[in-house]
């Protein structure tokens, strides 16, 4: 059998957008992922659905896995052919153990690529306004592992270079140390260190919720506890930790964490919107689009001339429609007699895109008022059709039946949501708002840990809902606290978040 390949991959310091472009364009062809504790899952939504996940993360004082067996899995799937993508939190060359790692493969004769992963030494420093080196303050900068710093851990013991570490010039970074802070601390100081150098300690950075503590050197362990920072943290000492180079404009939602849920659609457009003002924004639970019943819908494409009205309820009925009609090789003039129907603007706005423009879209964006306009302008006996979501709501088609209209109603789509699991949970309590895009969306998110999640929305963030029927989704799993969006569409959730916002409501 052939070998396959081995690629280390750098997911970097925890923002998804500062992963390369080589590393984003491997992950999208993975046959296995081997990866570490990552600080965002939406690395993980980046393989293709069929890839083999297998989690070795380490944590402080707990290994999922040896280095030894982590090394024995590359090797292992890499014999049986596979493309496999190691994916390590920052570089994999800095203390990510990633030339143990190729001495293995080497041993075994794998082939294997590294691309490097933009460091948190540097990265999650410079989002909190802390420079590594400045011109006539710090001229170098020295990257130690906290680990190992104070004698802890692999016998690997650095304690004598405590007397070394004091005495260098420049900007001291320590990672993976915060555990170790008090022990660091007080050996710099034992060895010669001045213990009034500003310091700092940096948490989760270039993620929304990063934080950053500064104090001199001798008063850093207390400024911590005070702050309640937990791990994984950056520790940083020298004259640069008293710089904040950050931009102190305010936007109208600095300050604000929002996470997403839904499609990857929503996710595009509602993010790019909140960032624009400022928010800060995390993906908390990710839906995905099944076409259902193509050939069902066929077979009503092959009879158009005997339908009066195509309703839409979402963008996805009306994509969904349209290629179907390509993959028929179906002429849009087949369409020349039709009238069309939409149940919002956003929905409006992807008909518009096919080329056609709604011959009705009710005032108020919501399927009960979609219905009532429709029964005033089809008369009894014409056919319509409607390309809907397997769950989506019954009362447009039990409206237009009783009015006496004939009803085409296709399932064309389906929607899946991911499950939301218990490590989850901690990211999301930190949050302000949690937005929801659809029913679907919302029992999806349900799915596992009900009450939890329940409890969490009952004192956490406060959820949007893009629409009354997304909030009734909502209300069924007992949530009352919610705000619903009056334009259902990502620039009504957005303003339903910029209004709330401004009243401080989220914020206490």
């Amino acid at each position: 059998m052939n070998k396959g390949m081995v690629f280390l991959v750098g997911a970097g310091p925890g923002d998804p957008g500062l992963l390369t472009l080589r590393g984003k364009e491997l992950l999208e062809t993975a046959e296995v992922l081997v990866y570490d504790r990552l600080a965002s899952r939406e690395f993980l939504e980046l393989v293709p659905a069929g890839c083999e996940k297998i989690y070795v993360g380490k944590e402080s004082g707990r290994h999922s896995r040896t280095q030894e067996e982590i090394n024995g899995i590359l090797v292992e799937w890499a014999l049986k052919g596979k493309r496999v993508i190691r994916l390590k939190g920052g570089d994999p060359f800095v203390f990510g153990r990633g030339g143990e790692e190729i001495h293995s493969l080497s041993a075994h004769g794998i082939p294997y690529e590294v691309v490097p992963g933009v460091t948190s030494a540097i990265a999650a420093l410079s989002h909190a306004g802390i420079p590594v080196t400045h011109r006539g303050v710090g001229q170098s900068f020295h990257v130690i592992t906290g680990h190992t710093a104070v004698g802890a851990g692999d016998g690997d013991s650095l304690t004598g270079g405590f007397d070394q570490y004091a005495r260098l010039p420049g900007t001291l970074i320590f990672l993976m140390g915060l555990s170790n802070l008090e022990k660091i601390v007080e050996n710099l100081i034992k060895y010669g260190k001045d213990p009034r150098t500003p310091a700092a300690v940096v948490t989760n950075g270039t993620l929304p919720d990063s934080r950053c503590v500064r104090a001199a050197l001798s008063s850093l362990p207390e400024a911590v506890r005070r702050a309640g920072l937990k791990p994984p943290g950056i520790i940083v000492v020298g004259p640069v930790a008293a710089f904040s180079m950050t931009c102190k404009k305010e936007l109208p939602l600095s300050g604000a964490l929002v996470g997403i849920t839904g499609t990857d659609g929503m996710w595009n457009k509602l993010s790019e919107k909140l960032v624009s003002q400022g928010a800060s924004v995390v993906r908390a639970g990710i839906s995905r689009i099944v076409p259902l019943n193509k050939e069902g819908l066929s077979g009503h494409l092959d009879r158009l001339d005997q339908v009066s009205w195509i309703v839409f309820t979402s963008t996805n009925g009306v994509r969904i429609f349209f290629e179907a009609m390509r993959e028929g090789r179906m002429d849009l003039r087949a369409l020349g007699h039709v009238k069309f129907a939409v149940v919002g603007s956003g929905t409006g706005k992807a008909l518009e895109e096919q080329g056609f423009f709604p011959d009705y879209m009710p005032e108020e964006y919501t399927t009960e008022a979609l219905a009532r306009g429709l029964l005033s302008r089809i008369r009894p006996g014409e056919s319509v059709l409607i390309p809907r979501a397997r769950m989506g709501s019954p009362i447009l088609r039990e409206a237009l039946c009783q009015g006496g209209i004939s009803v085409l109603d296709v399932p064309v789509y389906d929607v899946e949501a991911e499950p939301v699991g218990r490590e989850a949970l901690s990211e999301l309590s930190r949050l302000h708002y949690l937005t929801f895009e659809s029913g679907s969306g919302v029992r999806g998110f349900f799915g596992e840990l009900a009450d939890e999640k329940r409890r969490l929305l009952e004192t956490g963030p406060c959820p949007v809902c893009i629409g009354k029927a997304t909030a009734e989704a909502l209300s069924a799993f007992g949530i009352r606290r919610m705000k619903i969006a009056r334009d259902y569409t990502a620039d009504g959730l957005l303003s339903a978040i910029l209004e709330d916002w401004d009243h401080g409501s989220s914020r206490l």
